[in-house]
């Protein structure tokens, strides 16, 4: 029970038949009673009352009415035998909730009628609420998608995360540079989550391990002399659309065991009193902290530990609370999805929960272990793949370790005995990496620990089975699968593109928003003879272009102009994906126009966001160049308004929702073989955007579904990036092609840096070495081909019209709702 004596999700109920709690009223008088119940006597205000305080009122109004479908869901599914699947991610990055709930429950007309009475517009008070800071980019975006999809097709799916109290940064930009400042979403509150701390855990870290015979004499293991902390889950609500389904996503908060050392606080040594009680709560405090130290590394590794352990913790918990006590029949009933690598500790984690807290034997924890794992790659950068050096181990995780070396040394002599005598296969494939220093590869010790291993993309998964992973794969085949990425179209369209969605229902209705594929009875309607509809099209992409514009006046003091292409580029920056041969193309075209090449060009407004990793130099660098072209090509008089170029800062998903609906030209233009999937892309397609992109990722399959005549393909394949390595330079471009001679030489001039002389010298070297491994200047010129093939179909607008409604119309297969139900299928197994 909670403080009010209401029976939470988790909980035995009083009846073992589960009562079915009964749905509150959600008629506009209704709502607006509780809303102006916890308006006057919860929050004290009246009306005129900042609008932060309407938010919380109406945020508690709807979760009340999302209370009764969370229990009942919960009740449901919570009996003996039953499958569960449980998301493991470091990130979700969910972004606002307010109007998601409010479109899933179908309760916008209620709210809105509500909030009359108080002066205040639905979109007013949906401004109020925060960004939850929960995720960093594409891959906690993915993870939210997921999640969403998960309660629209009602599958008993639970998201794990940790409860982070500051996103990773606030991006701001001075003099061109980006500045990050702390990101404190949690300040006024989450009128979301429902703490339950009955659900606490605890999660060891340091000490040492014992060993002993138990009194039947087999060896066992304890992990003593720990310093403990504590793990306080908070549950938010994620609502399936309109079908009364409700999942949880439990986050971790961290706490220490004891507030503080009241000894050493009496002794007067106050910092020591409170240390232990800090050093747990930064395990919570700061999503991603920046790895380039020692200390941010470890923080890091304590985090991913942290929320492998809790969540283990819980889920045979809540398993055994279901009724269930056998636990050789546990992997039937249980299985966890590992997102990425961030949490792959748990295959050790759960052998350890296994073998010294159930007292099973190494093989019994194996075949539970191995046969309930599961592990989602997404990068096919070795860098990315998180290795931890072993001495951090020992300090931090000395039991986890110990388990993980006889992980390998039974894994190994598998490898043995299918290559006797290979050396260099063994080295290859150990967990251990021997050389130069010590450590643990997270990938390989998910692959050995999973039954299931998938890409996020066609391309992805088929070059991390010829590369990355092609050891494994001669090993076990039958274990790697691939499950294209997809995004939820309820948030990125149905929300985010209102006028768009009413268009697309008044001639097919409305149940595309929850089944996608219903999208494709729009194709008739891209044909000519629909001149009509394509007029309303059109009137829908200028609003939204006109609310984007706004925004962009207002964050940049750019003015963007309706009527112009918008050309939006808008991801983290990383040098993968080429946010630098984006800014070449925006200096040829303003090149072009100071030398009075004017034929065949439209008016353009270029727009890039994204955020760079603290420590990391390069993308910061680039962000720089960015806003420095930016600045010189919006000033000067000779381009009068044909070009506009803006770097919004601070990227986030509310941003994305007005950018994704307005944006006319997609870009997706990654160094190929390189982007796992990406899930922008998608967004972009789903809301009439065309796609100029090379053959990577998903955009394979975008370029699949809608036809190359509505995709703007350009670059060099995987293969032959692959093939010109070693061989690669990138002078004999600049040779060929004056253009991009001339592109060059003004960044080498400090045209754009007069003030700042050499600040982008790092870029140029990165760019003309011929180790570059982006290739950027190899692919310079069938790039700018593309964009003047874009050029051609902008100013034809029938065809541009066509082209976008095909995007939309063929966007089907991107829908999370797809992916999810192949994961089930194929994986989760789930009813």
């Amino acid at each position: 029970m909670n403080s009010a004596g209401t029976t939470m999700p988790d909980e035995k109920p009083v009846s073992p038949n589960r009562i079915a709690l009964k749905q509150l009223p959600d008629s506009s008088e209704a709502l607006t009673e509780d809303f102006q119940r916890y308006q006057f006597y919860h929050l004290g205000r009246f009306h005129g009352c900042p609008a932060v305080y309407t938010y919380h009122a109406l945020a508690w109004t709807l979760r009340d009415r999302l209370m009764s479908d969370w229990m009942n869901t919960y009740a449901e599914r919570d009996q003996p035998g039953k499958r569960r699947a449980y998301y493991l991610s470091l990130e979700f990055l969910i972004g606002r909730a307010l109007s998601n709930h409010v479109l899933n429950l179908g309760l916008d007309a209620a709210s809105r009628e509500a909030l009359q009475s108080f002066g205040q517009t639905l979109e007013t008070v949906a401004e109020e609420e925060t960004d939850a800071g929960l995720g960093n980019g594409g891959l906690g975006r993915l993870a939210a998608c997921f999640m969403d999809s998960c309660a629209t097709l009602n599958l008993p799916v639970m998201g794990y995360g940790i409860h982070y109290e500051y996103g990773m940064f606030r991006q701001h930009i001075e003099n061109g540079y980006q500045v990050e400042e702390p990101d404190h979403w949690l300040r006024d509150g989450n009128p979301w989550e429902v703490e339950r701390s009955e659900f606490t855990c605890r999660v060891p870290f340091g000490g040492h391990t014992e060993h002993f015979h138990d009194k039947t004499g087999i060896p066992r293991a304890r992990w003593a002399d720990t310093s403990d902390v504590l793990a306080i889950p908070y549950d938010m609500p994620i609502s399936g659309y309109r079908n009364h389904a409700v999942n949880t996503l439990r986050l971790w908060k961290s706490a220490a065991t004891d507030v503080f050392d009241l000894n050493e606080f009496n002794a007067g040594s106050y910092s020591e009193a409170v240390q232990a009680k800090n050093h747990a709560e930064h395990i919570s405090m700061v999503l991603y902290p920046n790895d380039s130290s020692e200390n941010g590394k470890e923080l890091r590794l304590r985090q991913q530990y942290f929320l492998a352990s809790a969540s283990l913790q819980d889920a045979l918990r809540q398993w055994r609370a279901a009724g269930n006590s056998n636990l050789m029949q546990f992997a039937e009933h249980n299985v966890f999805q590992m997102n990425d690598t961030h949490p792959t500790i748990a295959v050790a984690e759960l052998m350890r929960l296994l073998l010294d807290d159930e007292r099973l034997q190494w093989d019994e924890a194996w075949a539970i272990t191995s046969r309930c794992m599961a592990y989602t790659n997404h990068t096919l950068l070795p860098e990315a793949l998180e290795r931890w050096p072993v001495a951090l181990f020992e300090r931090l995780l000395p039991r986890p370790l110990e388990i993980i070396y006889e992980i390998n040394a039974r894994f190994l002599r598998q490898v043995a005995i299918k290559w006797p005598g290979d050396i260099d296969r063994q080295r290859r494939m150990s967990i251990i990496e021997e050389e130069p220093v010590r450590q643990i590869r997270m990938a390989w010790l998910a692959i050995v620990g999973s039954f299931s291993i998938n890409g996020v993309a066609a391309l992805h998964s088929r070059l991390l089975k010829e590369g990355l992973f092609r050891d494994f794969v001669e090993l076990w085949p039958h274990k790697f699968n691939n499950k294209t990425n997809g995004v939820t179209p309820r948030r990125w369209v149905a929300h985010a593109n209102p006028g768009m969605t009413a268009l697309i229902s008044s001639r097919i209705g409305e149940g595309w928003i929850a089944d996608l594929s219903h999208l494709a009875r729009l194709k008739p309607l891209a044909a000519s003879g629909n001149e009509a509809f394509h007029a309303e099209w059109r009137a829908a992409k200028r609003a939204n272009k006109v609310r984007l514009a706004a925004l962009v006046e207002a964050e940049c003091g750019v003015t963007f102009d309706p009527s112009a292409l918008f050309d939006v580029q808008v991801k983290r920056i990383h040098e993968y994906k080429r946010q630098l041969l984006n800014v070449l193309h925006v200096i040829h075209l303003y090149n072009r126009i100071k030398h009075g090449h004017l034929e065949g060009s439209v008016n353009r407004c270029v727009l890039i966001g994204g955020k760079a990793a603290p420590g990391y130099v390069m993308a910061k660098r680039i962000i720089k160049l960015i806003n420095s072209v930016a600045d010189v090509v919006n000033n000067d008089p000779d381009v009068n308004g044909r070009l506009k170029v803006a770097f919004l800062p601070n990227y986030r998903v509310s941003s994305m929702e007005i950018i994704a609906p307005a944006t006319d030209l997609s870009e997706q233009i990654s160094t190929a073989g390189k982007e796992a999937s990406g899930t922008g892309n998608m967004k972009f397609m789903m809301n009439g955007a065309v796609t100029i992109g090379t053959y990577d990722g998903a955009n394979i399959e975008i370029l699949d579904a809608v036809g190359e005549d509505n995709f703007f393909l350009f670059g060099l394949r995987a293969d032959e990036v692959e093939a010109l390595r070693g061989r690669y330079q990138p002078l004999s471009y600049m040779e060929r092609d004056p253009a991009l001679r001339q592109v060059i030489d003004l960044l080498i001039s400090g045209h754009f840096n007069p003030c700042e002389p050499g600040i982008f010298d790092m870029i140029l070297g990165a760019m003309m070495s011929p180790n570059d491994p982006w290739m950027v200047l190899a692919d310079f010129r069938t790039y700018v081909d593309a964009q003047e093939r874009v050029d051609q179909a902008w100013q034809d607008e029938a065809r541009w019209t066509r082209m976008s409604i095909l995007n939309t119309a063929s966007s089907g297969f991107f829908s999370t709702d797809r992916t999810m139900q192949e994961y089930n299928a194929d994986i989760w197994k789930l009813t």
